[in-house]
C-alpha cells in the first residue's frame, strides 16, 4: 500500500464487489474510442477472472486476469491483462476513473503491477492497442518504454485508428551478453577494406542478388570520391563497427540522393550489438548530408524490434525486390525531426547509476563526432531496451586518462570502484590508439523529458 494525495492506495485482485464499478468503467471511458457492447465485453472477462481466470472462450488465450486499485478503500482504477499461448500478455484494458485521473502514479501503480505478474509468468512480451487519438493514454504508454509497432485505421471504431504498442522483457543474462562487447563505429579505413569486402561477400547474397567483386569495387569507388559531394557523383560515406581488436562487425554504406535522402545499403552487422551500434550512431553522423536515411533489409526479429525501439518507420515491403524469395524492407527515419538529437551508446549498470544520480561523469575519447558536444546539450543515451536523456552540463578535454584521473572525482565515473579499478575499466575499453585520440569528460545530469 501507497500514500498519496487522495489517501491509501493498494492494488488487488478483482472480487465480486467490483462488478458495477468495472462494467460502468469500461462502458463510459472505451465507448468514445471502440464500437461494440462494452458492458456485455465487461461481464465476460469479469466472470472470467472470478471463476478462476481459465479462458474457456478464447481461440488463443490462455488466461483472463483483472486487479483493481483502490483509493481508501474505493475502487479507483482497473486493468484487466490475458495470458496468451505464446508466452506474451495483452493489457486489455487499463483504466482510471476520472474522479482520480490526477491521483499521483495510480495509472503506474496498475501497470507495474500487470507488468510484474506478467513477467512472474515468463512472459517475453507485454502489449496493448490505443486509440490514436487517445492522446493521454497514449502519451502514458510511450513514457513507460513502450513501443508503437504499427497502426490500422479504422481498426475497432470507424474513423479511430489504433496503435499497436508492445514492451519487450528482457534478463539481466541478455543485457550482460549484449553490454560485454565494447563496439565504435569509425569511417571506414585502409585496414578495414579486405574484412569489409570478406564479410559483404560472405553475408550478403543470400539476400541480395548481384553481389560480388566488382559491386563491393564500386561500393569503395564511391567512397573514394566522398570528398566532391556531388551527389551526380555518387559519392558514399562508409563506416564500420569494430571491436577493440579493430575485427569489423557491421558496415554502413551511405548515398546521399536528389531532395536529401540518404539511402543506407549495405547495411550489415554480424552481431546485434554491432547492428545497434550502426542504427545508433550512423544518424548524427550522417545529418549533416541530407533530411532523412533509408535503409533495405531482410532484418531478423531481434534487428525489427531495435528498430523500432529507435525511432525508425517501416515504409514498404518489398517482396522479390532484391532476391528472388526474400522479403525486403524498407525502414526510414527522418534528421528533421524536432525532437531528433544525438543518440550515445552506454551499458545498462551505467545507465542505472545514472538515473539515480550517482553517476554524473561519462569518460569518452575523442572521435570526431564526440569532439563536436558542446556544453548544454541534450543527448540520448541508449542500452538495447532503456534510454534515458541527459544534459551536458560541460565538456573537459584531457590528453590521457592518467592526466585525467588526477583532476576529475573517479567515483562519480564509476561509483563504488576503487580509483585502480576505474582507470583499469577505460583502458580495457579503449585501447593506446583510441586513447591517444584524447580524453573527453562529460560533466551530466538526468533529465525528465
Amino acid at each position: 500500500m501507497t500514500e498519496s494525495d487522495f489517501g491509501n492506495i493498494a492494488i488487488r485482485p478483482a472480487v465480486e464487489e467490483d462488478f458495477d464499478f468495472v462494467v460502468e468503467l469500461m462502458d463510459s471511458a472505451l465507448s468514445p474510442y471502440y464500437g461494440g457492447d462494452h458492458r456485455a465485453h465487461a461481464e465476460r472477462i469479469f466472470k472470467t477472472h472470478i471463476s478462476g481466470g481459465v479462458d474457456q472462450l478464447g481461440f488463443f488465450s490462455r488466461e483472463q486476469k483483472m486487479f483493481v486499485a483502490t483509493v481508501n478503500n474505493q475502487p479507483a482504477g482497473m486493468i484487466h491483462v490475458v495470458g496468451k499461448r505464446q508466452c506474451t500478455y495483452k493489457i486489455s484494458p487499463l483504466i482510471v476513473a476520472e474522479t482520480y485521473r490526477n491521483t499521483r502514479g495510480l495509472g503506474t501503480l496498475l501497470l507495474d503491477h500487470a507488468e510484474k505478474y506478467a513477467r512472474d509468468a515468463k512472459a517475453r512480451q507485454i502489449y496493448c492497442t490505443v486509440a490514436e487519438n487517445n492522446s493521454s493514454a497514449l502519451g502514458f504508454f510511450r513514457a513507460k518504454g513502450y513501443i508503437p509497432a504499427g497502426k490500422s485505421a479504422s481498426h475497432y471504431k470507424t474513423n479511430i485508428t489504433e496503435v499497436m504498442l508492445y514492451k519487450h522483457f528482457v534478463d539481466s543474462d541478455f543485457e550482460s551478453r549484449f553490454d560485454r562487447v565494447n563496439i565504435s563505429v569509425v569511417p571506414l579505413g585502409p585496414s578495414h577494406e579486405k574484412q569489409v569486402r570478406d564479410l559483404l561477400l560472405e553475408n550478403l547474397p543470400p539476400f541480395f542478388d548481384g553481389i560480388d567483386d566488382d559491386w563491393v569495387n564500386s561500393l569503395f569507388g564511391g567512397y573514394e570520391r566522398r570528398d566532391s559531394q556531388d551527389i551526380n557523383l555518387k559519392y558514399k560515406l562508409i563506416y564500420v563497427a569494430v571491436n577493440r581488436d579493430n575485427t569489423v562487425l557491421g558496415v554502413a554504406g551511405a548515398t546521399p540522393k536528389k531532395g536529401e535522402p540518404i539511402k543506407v545499403m549495405p547495411f550489415l552487422a554480424t552481431t546485434l550489438p554491432a547492428f545497434v551500434a550502426l542504427l545508433s550512431d550512423i544518424p548524427f553522423l550522417l545529418k549533416d548530408f541530407g533530411r532523412k536515411l533509408y535503409i533495405h533489409i531482410a532484418p531478423t526479429s531481434s534487428e525489427t524490434l531495435a528498430l523500432q525501439q529507435r525511432g525508425w518507420n517501416l515504409d514498404a515491403v518489398l517482396p522479390e525486390a532484391y532476391h528472388l524469395g526474400i522479403v525486403t524492407e524498407q525502414w526510414s527515419s527522418d534528421l528533421d525531426n524536432p525532437n531528433f538529437m544525438r543518440q550515445m551508446r552506454i551499458k545498462k549498470t551505467f545507465l542505472d547509476l545514472i538515473r539515480k544520480g550517482e553517476k554524473t561523469l561519462e569518460v569518452r575519447v575523442g572521435y570526431n563526432n564526440i569532439r563536436s558536444i558542446t556544453d548544454g546539450e541534450l543527448i540520448r543515451l541508449t542500452t538495447f531496451h532503456e534510454n534515458q536523456v541527459i544534459k551536458v552540463n560541460q565538456v573537459r578535454k584531457y590528453d590521457s586518462f592518467a592526466a585525467m584521473m588526477e583532476e576529475e572525482d573517479f567515483d562519480r565515473i564509476a561509483p563504488g570502484r576503487s580509483e585502480e579499478d576505474v582507470f583499469s575499466l577505460l583502458k580495457d575499453i579503449y585501447p593506446p590508439e583510441k586513447e591517444s585520440l584524447g580524453v573527453i569528460v562529460l560533466d551530466i545530469s538526468p533529465q525528465r523529458i
